[in-house]
């Protein structure tokens, strides 16, 4: 097996592993930072393809300004996670 075979099955499995904490994370915040990595890998999966601009506006663009618009948004509305998940289990009288 190559060197380049070797690193793309790597970026492949931490893309993959990178996606699967986006799906089931439950801190948006981690989910966010989790998206960053996968964007990060993508693009280095795009490096290692020789499609270099792809890469760099994927870079700049995703997470450039979407994820860092998002990640304010988030910051901002202050979601407290355990006193949401403590409303929807009491039950209603």
């Amino acid at each position: 097996m190559s060197f380049e075979n070797f690193t793309f099955y790597l970026f492949s499995a931490i893309l993959v592993g990178a996606a699967l904490s986006v799906i089931f994370s439950r801190n948006p915040v981690h989910a966010a930072l989790s998206l960053v990595l996968a964007f990060f890998t993508s693009a280095a999966i795009w490096i290692i393809l020789e499609a270099e601009f792809l890469a760099i506006s994927l870079i700049l663009v995703y997470v450039g300004a979407v994820m860092v618009l998002f990640l304010f948004v988030v910051m901002m509305l202050d979601i407290n996670l355990n006193l949401s998940l403590i409303h929807i289990s009491e039950p209603t009288r």
